[in-house]
């Protein structure tokens, strides 16, 4: 029998620290069992899309020839599975982006009017997750708070888009003066939810019948919102999580796309090995400004509007490229051993895609979809009806139950996708 170790053990000489990985001497033992690793899911949306012909292969299975794109992926090649003729329906909205706001969600004509948005497929697992993690969620961008993900009532939840905040709040322990303003800000949250509340049952009182089941609504949400609050005030008495990482510094310079991106998707890897948070969402979006790579002196959503023009596409291609270096750096960071069961890779669901098939005719069709890790059977290029396509929200309810999550339906799925 022996005795855990924490898992903030250290290995120390020449006054260089290396964190331990996760090791079975670090959970708790009961009998012959220990606590496996919690499964997660990451999702990245690259919101301008990817050039289909540098993607699909010819060949579906998994003898798929390799492709200017996938072959920047061939290192984890038997860790991941490209699907093609997956998509939402009724995705034609009010402005050609509009289906930014619908990715995650599903959401029928997109800023169309009387459009509301549904809730998103990470807002969906983390209302079920609950408040087993110091953050049920955690959306993320490249440039801004907008983010793709939506509560039960269609609201945007904004993201983070500088590291250096995200860091501090996962893994930095504010002064006594910070922890006593969050709890005094908790505190009035509820105080103004039992307000709100004394206030719906006076107006309950002279609705009609018909209004009961709308204020009944109403007040299931006010008690759902208390809950939350009274999970984050305990997570306060709770200590942050030990990194042996440096606060990340910010990249002031929307320019610098790329070193964006690679320091959001850094970001990650801590989420997950602390246990954070096990639902991540990314959102990689126009910089408004051409990115500073190398061969490209045009701005990426004028080049992914191409018009089939060669120069055009040829820039295009740069950056996609160094977008998917950056996704596979991301997988190699996975894929490194960091639990007692082996990678972080094995129990993250990763799904990498756009909410644009073809960005160049602002099409929401066919949309490129690469699934990673979760402990899936990979190494193929499952290839499906790119006239006839399948909801991608069947893509999502296999994640959710992958998760553990039992449902059968979400959003517009007609069922299941078999991912093995």
């Amino acid at each position: 029998m022996h005795t855990p170790i924490s898992r903030r053990t250290v290995l120390k000489a020449s006054g260089i620290a290396i964190a331990l990985p996760l090791l079975e001497s670090m959970n708790p033992v009961l009998g012959s069992e220990r606590e496996a690793p919690p499964k997660r899911m990451v999702v990245i949306c690259n919101t301008l899309g990817l050039h289909p012909q540098s993607l699909f292969p010819k060949t579906p299975g998994r003898n798929y020839e390799g492709t200017q794109y996938l072959d920047l992926l061939q290192e984890h090649r038997e860790d991941f599975t490209l699907f093609s003729g997956l998509s939402h329906p009724d995705q034609n909205g009010k402005q050609p982006h509009d289906t930014e706001m619908t990715w995650l969600s599903a959401a029928r004509n997109p800023g169309l009017g009387g459009f509301r948005n549904s809730i998103s497929v990470d807002q969906f697992a983390a209302a079920r997750l609950g408040n087993a993690t110091r953050f049920p969620s955690i959306a993320l961008s490249t440039n801004s708070r907008k983010s793709q993900s939506y509560n039960s009532n269609g609201v945007m939840l904004p993201a983070q888009d500088r590291p250096s905040n995200v860091f501090s709040d996962l893994f930095l322990t504010g002064s006594a003066n910070e922890l006593r303003r969050q709890r005094q800000r908790l505190a009035e949250g509820r105080s103004i939810l039992d307000s709100v509340a004394e206030q719906t049952r006076a107006l309950k009182r002279k609705t009609s019948g018909s209004d009961h089941h709308q204020l009944d609504e109403y007040f299931d949400s006010i008690r759902a919102a208390e809950s939350e609050l009274a999970e984050s005030e305990a997570w306060l008495d709770r200590p942050k999580p030990q990194v042996d990482e440096k606060l990340p510094e910010d990249i002031a310079d929307s320019a610098d796309m790329i070193g964006r991106i690679r320091a959001i998707l850094n970001l990650i890897p801590l989420i997950l090995q602390t246990d954070s948070s096990r639902v991540v969402t990314v959102v990689i979006q126009d910089h408004l400004v051409v990115p500073k790579i190398n061969g490209v002196s045009t701005e990426h959503h004028n080049l992914s509007h191409h018009g089939k023009d060669p120069e055009k596409i040829k820039q295009l291609k740069i950056i996609e490229t160094e977008i998917l270096k950056s996704f596979a750096d991301f997988l190699s960071r996975l894929s490194q051993p960091a639990e007692a069961d082996g990678r972080l890779l094995d129990k993250t669901s990763v799904l990498f895609g756009s909410n644009l098939g073809n960005a160049n005719a602002h099409d929401p069709g066919n949309l490129p979809i690469i699934l990673a890790g979760g402990g899936h059977k990979h190494g193929r290029y499952a290839a499906g009806d790119t006239s006839n396509n399948t909801p991608l929200c069947n893509l999502f309810v296999s994640l959710l139950n992958r998760m553990g999550i039992e449902t059968d339906r979400f959003a517009t799925s007609t069922g299941t996708l078999e991912i093995s």
